[in-house]
This record gives structure tokens, C-alpha cells and sequence, in this order.
């Protein structure tokens, strides 16, 4: 198999593997030890923002959460291959 269909076939799976984790929260699960309550934190704007998270949806949210970890990890491998790709096609 040729490099660029290596390639070609990485850049599908990868793109294939993002669409199908594309339901996630970005931010992170904390847990208020003074209030006994779970919250959604991340930033927006510059400032961070705080969502309370309901006890018995604390597991799906997460897993939700650690869905945009992997996304995260997912492009930056789709980009690494976006650029192989573009390096080939460009001496062609």
C-alpha cells in the first residue's frame, strides 16, 4: 500500500472516529466539598463559568467530558495526517 493511501485511509477513520464522539461538554466535573453538589466549570469569554450538575446526571456528564479529551486528541492526530497529506499531494 502506498503512503498516501495509508494516508487517505488514517484521515477517514480518524474523521469517522470524531463524528461519532461529537456529543461532549467541554469543561470539568468538580465537586463542592463545602456544598455537597457537583458543577460543570470551564472558560468562555476569559471567564470561567459554573453549571450545577444534577447528582444523577454527574456519570454521563464525565463521560461526556472525557468524550471532548479524546476529540481533542482525535483532531490533533487528523491534523498530523491533514498535514502528511498536504506535503505529498503537494510535490505531485
Amino acid at each position: 500500500m502506498k503512503r498516501i493511501d495509508f494516508l487517505k485511509s488514517q484521515q477517514k477513520m480518524l474523521k469517522e472516529q470524531i463524528c461519532s464522539n461529537l456529543d461532549f461538554l467541554i469543561g470539568s466535573v468538580v465537586r463542592s466539598p463545602a456544598m455537597m453538589y457537583h458543577s460543570l466549570t470551564t472558560k468562555a469569554g476569559g471567564k470561567t463559568v459554573t453549571r450545577y450538575v444534577r447528582k444523577g446526571l454527574v456519570p454521563q456528564v464525565k463521560k461526556m467530558t472525557e468524550r471532548h479529551k479524546e476529540v481533542r486528541v482525535l483532531m490533533q492526530k487528523l491534523s498530523n495526517v491533514n498535514w502528511e497529506l498536504l506535503k505529498i499531494e503537494s510535490r505531485e
